[in-house]
């Protein structure tokens, strides 16, 4: 659930954005002067932050300063006055956006939705395609690596490829000659049933009890398919 802070001195209009933003799905923290506004903001980690500029105890715009030189979270300026000076100024010193009073409710979480969803996406850690994580298991092919519980699973390179080739058709059931002929290769006419050995080898070097194992199932009659 998306946590916002909202600073306003008005107490109804707090309240009643409260619960309207309750209703949408949100968790709402209020405080209705500058120094609480700033006290909850050191305490919690929220996703969005409305502030209004008038504030009993001090400004928003101050308080929107104070706040943009610790955090990058998305913050809409409120304010009673539509002048550009304040807008300007809001905008200027780290705002993302300004909604001037009297407002729908409607209005302001679309604009909430928006930028929350934005932030997100511009803060989501990367995650290299190359590293597959399936529970305790995390396979990197691009160093032909595996890792259980964080420690590092020797295999050999037939062994990880057939993992590595399942992993990445998790789901799909692959026979014992088609694993075959894509690790060996067309061209080799050894026999299929290595695969057996080979898928016994990597159950019992990844899996808790080979004889029941939660990554490699076999699937009777037909072969083998990678758990997701």
């Amino acid at each position: 659930m998306d946590r916002i802070l909202l600073v306003d001195d008005e107490i109804e209009l707090a309240t009643m954005l409260k619960t309207y933003l309750q209703k949408e799905g949100f968790e709402v923290i209020t405080a209705n002067s500058f120094h609480d506004g700033l006290s909850n903001f050191e305490k919690a980690k929220f996703d969005l932050i409305i502030l209004d500029i008038n504030l009993g105890d001090g400004s928003g715009l101050d308080l929107c300063k104070k706040m943009r030189e610790k955090s990058s979270v998305p913050i809409i300026i409120l304010s009673a006055k539509s002048g550009d000076v304040d807008k300007i100024m809001g905008l200027g010193l780290g705002s993302d956006d300004y909604i001037t009073k009297p407002f729908s409710a409607a209005e302001l979480s679309a604009r909430i939705q928006a930028h929350i969803r934005r932030y997100k996406q511009l803060t989501k850690p990367e995650i290299d395609s190359h590293i597959k994580q399936f529970g305790d298991l995390r396979i990197d092919d691009e160093s032909f690596e595996l890792y259980l519980k964080d420690i590092k699973v020797n295999l050999t390179a037939k062994e990880f490829q057939i993992l590595n080739h399942l992993a990445n058709n998790a789901g799909r059931v692959f026979s014992k000659e088609q694993l075959f002929n894509h690790i060996w290769g067309y061209e080799d006419y050894g026999d299929v049933n290595t695969v057996t050995v080979h898928i016994r080898k990597i159950r019992e070097k990844i899996e808790q009890d080979s004889k029941n194992p939660i990554y490699i199932k076999t699937v009777w009659g037909i072969g083998y398919k990678f758990e997701k």
